[in-house]
């Protein structure tokens, strides 16, 4: 689970690079994705 999580919120990233305006949102969400990518395999 976690790791479709983390999927999804790494392509928002990417998505949000075409939306300047939130530039602070698009590092946060990176920041979550790796958070959870990490999470689902320490979880396992």
């Amino acid at each position: 689970m976690f790791l479709e999580i983390g999927i999804v919120l790494i392509v928002l990233w990417l998505l949000g690079f075409s939306f300047a305006p939130f530039g602070g949102l698009i590092h946060i969400l990176l920041v979550l994705a790796v958070i959870s990518i990490i999470w689902h395999f320490v979880a396992g």
